[in-house]
């Protein structure tokens, strides 16, 4: 078995898809199954090189619209490869993937791997579903991340036989905590309860409204938001104009060898997301394996809720509901009895469900399934 993964970017690009990406690509080779990796860069530039035993393909990008990576290079290089293997692993949403898989038409066998929908751009979903759709018809199999999105999906409902619910899994050893770093970021906010999030700087993440719930909180709390992105210059204001500085901070991208330390130094954990563009939050799971109770939203159709339970691992409130948020994370921080019983019981949800072994397993077990029977 030969397995090509498909995706929009590969590592050093960071985000939850290219997590998910490397860590099958390693594990799956480090089990003796030959996996290489076929993406977009992120600049003008093509690279074919090792990583390791491995070879990754990216391929030129022109442009970035409507968060799809323009590289027609994709379609030419999909075609030259297709034929070394067994199984095409796409992860979704790409549109540009589609489009070359629909134009290089490879024999091997399709597993489509189904983050999420895409839910903003509308206007283009009208364009692109015909070749979405055949793109689903063609797989054969589907994973997602939870059993929540196969239901939420219009899209994956009229395709639920195929589908395989493949939870996430994460690999503690690469979110080590330092001592240090743990104790000078307490020291920073000595004294007030610290709120963590992470991930892109974007409106469906809803840190507009994180950020509104710190005017809720009090000065017993500091909420520290880290990543990067196009709303950073819009948060920043917002957290002037409401005269919240010192008390919210965008701390900017955290190095990977330091992002262990911020988990760890946390209180709470909180993603405030408000759509179905956040279709499972594997940050969630990161902050559970430090013991850290999440509060998260209910966004409908996703995986979110499915990842934090609520009254079990963390509390779950309406999405953009600003006071909501802050409710739920003074509450959890004023129970002793709470916070240490959800704290435990996302460690155990945490290193029982997501973990990469399960994750690894599950996936091998659709790729021996298409290739047995020739479908799903």
């Amino acid at each position: 078995m030969r397995v090509l993964q498909f995706g929009k970017f590969y590592p050093p690009d960071v985000g939850g898809i290219e997590r998910v990406i490397f860590d099958l690509t390693e594990g799956l080779n480090a089990r003796g199954i030959p996996c290489d990796v076929l993406c977009s860069n992120s600049t003008s530039r093509f690279v074919d090189e090792r990583v390791g035993t491995y070879r990754v393909v990216r391929t030129k990008s022109y442009a970035t619209l409507s968060s799809t990576s323009i590289t027609p290079q994709l379609t030419a290089k999909l075609r030259e490869m297709q034929a070394g293997y067994d199984i095409i692993h796409v992860h979704l949403p790409d549109p540009m993937a589609n489009l070359a898989l629909f134009l290089a038409r490879p024999r091997a066998r399709l597993v489509l791997h189904w983050h999420n929908d895409i839910v903003r751009q509308k206007s283009l979903l009208r364009l692109y579903l015909p070749l979405q759709q055949w793109m689903l018809v063609r797989a054969d199999a589907i994973i997602t991340t939870s059993p929540n999105y196969i239901k939420g999906s219009a899209y994956l409902a009229r395709h639920e036989a195929k589908c395989h619910v493949v939870p996430i899994g994460v690999d503690k050893r690469r979110l080590g905590a330092s001592a240090a770093t743990v104790q000078a970021i307490r020291d920073r906010y000595r004294g007030r309860r610290i709120v963590f999030s992470i991930g892109r700087l974007s409106p469906y993440k809803g840190y507009k409204y994180l950020i509104d719930a710190a005017s809720h909180l009090g000065d017993a709390y500091a909420v520290l938001i880290a990543g990067t992105g196009p709303l950073e210059h819009a948060l920043s204001h917002q957290i002037a104009q409401a005269g919240l500085a010192g008390r919210v901070s965008l701390v900017g991208k955290v190095k990977d060898q330091d992002l262990g330390s911020y988990y760890e130094a946390s209180d709470v954990f909180c993603l405030s997301s408000i759509s179905r563009n956040e279709g499972f939050g594997l940050v969630q799971v990161e902050a559970m394996l430090f013991g850290k109770p999440v509060v998260s939203t209910d966004v409908e159709g996703s995986g979110v809720t499915w990842a934090n339970l609520d009254g079990e691992t963390g509390l779950v409130v309406r999405p953009e509901d600003s006071r909501a948020l802050a409710t739920a994370i003074e509450r959890i921080c004023s129970d002793r009895g709470l916070y240490d019983r959800l704290g435990a019981a996302g460690y155990r949800r945490a290193t029982e469900v997501f973990t990469q072994d399960r994750m690894l397993a599950a996936t091998t077990a659709v790729y021996d399934l298409v290739l047995a029977k020739g479908g799903a």
